[in-house]
């Protein structure tokens, strides 16, 4: 039986799934999506599909995948959904189609521990601080019989710790096959694991910064794989243009400063001044963030000419100079030394590197991209493609008629047979029939596009509300009135409200504001994006009233726009602060706006209005997971309603009842905090 007629039989009634999960109901559109990946895996090529939530994209994609018995690579979109992917969905189907498939988890290096650096750590002037040392401890500790070295698996470490960088590597610092430890390097395990494995689970970071470098083993990896599937695809576009440009940063040139001092002082000491040596390199990173003078942190300082806005050219140039010269006369001292040991050697091909990333930004920038500077606790010299299109169609998407065996290094896959299967798939893909807003930039103009709505019935589940009482969002006063709103409602409903900000800025004002409210003991505890880790603040708010504690407000922005899952009672009532247009000062947008309109179009209808429709659509999506969820999303923007792209912007969310007045909005809320919440919330 080919995979075209055992595909639909999984997903029937009384099939496989049906069988091993009494709560699995067949959906129509996961059939169909379902049905798509398969004959894009028979014949090879590139399918879009747009599946909308609780349509089950991701069994719809894995059970052709496994059925098929190709080798696969699956890339999401952030470190938790592999994990997610790889611990319980897969290992769950693979059980319930009984395969016999194996499975790897492959991460980017910093996700495991270093053993080498590990052992260095202790002779770093962070760890002479009590509580690095006490985390440094545990780590030690839990290094004594971890088998993957995966450093999610160590409960409780904050992903912000400073002992993260004490005991992970980068590709700057990697001493590769010289490293003592590298026998029993946890990285080069995961990579032969991957190797040797059916199915390989990465993320969309380490999968551009592979395509910009050929460096974490993929290089081996993706030419054996026949089947390339990306979920929540709708991120790749900016994480490829992370990888596909140039990037130098005060932080390398620190760190850079300091393993020069280590290794110095460690192997060599005495046969050169690495004191000095360090201290010039760390002057010269110093120097270049004097260079740039006051400008605020989190700036974006568009760089078109010699030196970025604002800045000194001859103070510009003065610095970068004095940084090449500084990389250059430790070069010279590391040259003298690198038969001692492999650390010196690294340290060279780290210096020749960061002496060729001055020397691009030195000179002019390519036509073809952007340039900024990112001014914050660590400079960024940043250089960007606008997208990822050029890149996919030449590096990935060749046909091996295309590529003369080879494309920078990767080999395409053999001409005898059906080509790759690539498969691109999220819930929020574009707001029209062809998916452009995703399309385009990634060069996928000629993939077959399927959009598969959502099984959720979204008049009788949810409403949509726009409190026409609120000021402008230019009005300065609009965060202050919106955390008074905002407190109102979720001190009815008792908690269960997510605030989602479009800057940080408003994170700061309204969730300030709505933690001055209830400080007092208002009932409700307010949770700020930043004061607690991520997955602390996700977990607490998940537990909503649960064992007497107070209910949760949360305020959030950025990450939290989607990604973030909490079906049932714990979540009922949503709010977007403002329409999220993209921010007009990032040089990114601005290039971006600035070819559309030099191609003739309009980059409001073009950019912005396709941008914010996506986002605002992944925001509404955080509101109902499940069929039996009920909920209502606000948007405390007037011109949603008021102005005529409005209607654009309202055609891309999910088809909500309408909430026309503050009357109507107070009975919905009532209805949902009634003991059911199974009824509709609007009459």
């Amino acid at each position: 039986m080919g995979l075209i007629e055992m595909v639909p039989e999984v997903f029937a009634p009384g099939g496989v799934l049906a069988r091993a999960d009494t709560h699995f109901q067949p959906r129509e559109g996961q059939t169909q999506m379902a049905m798509a990946v398969a004959r894009t895996i028979e014949a090879g090529g590139v399918l879009v599909v747009e599946a909308g939530t609780g349509v089950g994209k991701t069994f719809s994609y894995l059970v052709p995948a496994l059925l098929s018995g190709e080798r696969v690579l699956l890339s999401t979109a952030t470190k938790a959904l592999q994990d997610q992917l790889f611990a319980r969905d897969l290992p769950r189907l693979v059980q319930t189609l009984g395969l016999p498939v194996r499975m790897a988890l492959l991460k980017g290096r910093a996700s495991y521990l270093c053993l080498y650096r590990m052992e260095q750590a202790r002779q770093e002037v962070q760890a002479q601080d009590r509580g690095v040392a006490r985390v440094l401890a545990k780590v030690e500790d839990w290094s004594r019989h971890t088998q993957s070295g995966d450093l999610a698996e160590l409960t409780g470490l904050d992903d912000r710790s400073p002992v993260i960088p004490l005991v992970t590597s980068t590709r700057e610092n990697c001493l590769g096959s010289q490293c003592p430890r590298f026998r029993e390097c946890h990285v080069h395990r995961a990579r032969r694991e991957a190797l040797a494995a059916d199915i390989v689970v990465i993320n969309h970071h380490l999968f551009f910064a592979d395509v910009a470098v050929r460096e974490s083993g993929m290089a081996e990896l993706l030419p054996t794989v026949r089947v390339v599937v990306f979920d929540e695809a709708h991120q790749i576009n900016e994480t490829g243009v992370q990888f596909l440009g140039a990037q130098l940063s005060m932080g390398q040139l620190m760190d850079f400063s300091r393993d020069l001092l280590t290794a110095g002082l460690q192997h060599a000491r005495g046969l050169a001044d690495w004191a000095g040596l360090s201290r010039l390199v760390e002057m010269s990173a110093r120097d270049l963030r004097l260079a740039v003078g006051a400008a605020a942190g989190g700036a974006k300082l568009r760089w078109t000419d010699d030196a970025p806005d604002g800045v000194s050219d001859s103070d510009w140039r003065s610095a970068m100079r004095n940084a090449a010269l500084a990389c250059a006369q430790a070069q010279d001292a590391l040259d003298t030394v690198s038969e001692i040991a492999p650390d010196f050697v690294r340290l060279y091909e780290r210096g020749t590197e960061l002496l060729a990333r001055l020397a691009r930004f030195s000179g002019p920038g390519d036509p073809d991209v952007v340039r900024w500077v990112d001014v914050g606790p660590q400079l960024r010299l940043i250089e960007s493609p606008l997208d990822i299109a050029e890149a996919m169609r030449t590096r990935l998407l060749v046909s091996p008629a295309e590529s003369a065996d080879e494309v920078d290094g990767w080999p395409d896959e053999p001409s005898a047979g059906p080509g790759r299967a690539w498969i691109f798939t999220s819930a929020t893909l574009g707001d029209d029939e062809r998916l452009t807003w995703f399309t385009e930039r990634a060069g996928l103009q000629d993939a077959e596009i399927l959009r598969v709505a959502s099984p959720f019935d979204y008049p009788t589940q949810a409403a949509l509300y726009v409190p026409r009482n609120l000021p402008s969002p230019a009005d300065p006063s609009h965060s202050h009135m919106l955390a008074q709103w905002v407190g109102d409602a979720a001190e009815q409903l008792g908690g269960r409200t997510l605030v989602l900000t479009t800057t940080l800025k408003a994170l700061r004002a309204v969730g300030d504001a709505l933690k001055a409210r209830f400080a007092a003991g208002g009932g409700l505890e307010v949770l700020v994006q930043g004061e607690w880790p991520k997955r602390r603040l996700m977990e607490r708010f998940r537990e909503g009233s649960e064992r007497g504690q107070p209910g949760c407000l949360l305020v959030a922005s950025a990450t939290f726009w989607e990604g973030f899952d909490v079906p049932g009672d714990a979540l009922q009532l949503v709010v977007i602060d403002k329409l999220p247009f993209p921010p007009p000062g990032d040089p990114l947008v601005e290039a971006r706006a600035q070819r559309i309109e030099r191609a003739g179009g309009k980059a409001f209808k073009a950019y912005a209005l396709p941008e914010a429709a996506v986002a605002l659509k992944q925001g509404a999506g955080r509101l109902i997971r499940r069929e039996s969820d009920r909920g209502i999303l606000v948007v405390g923007d007037v011109r949603l309603v008021t102005m005529g792209y409005g209607k654009r912007l309202l055609a891309a969310l999910p088809p909500m009842r309408r909430l026309e007045s503050a009357d109507e909005f107070d009975e919905a809320l009532r209805a949902l905090t009634r003991p059911s919440t199974t009824d509709p919330i609007c009459p």
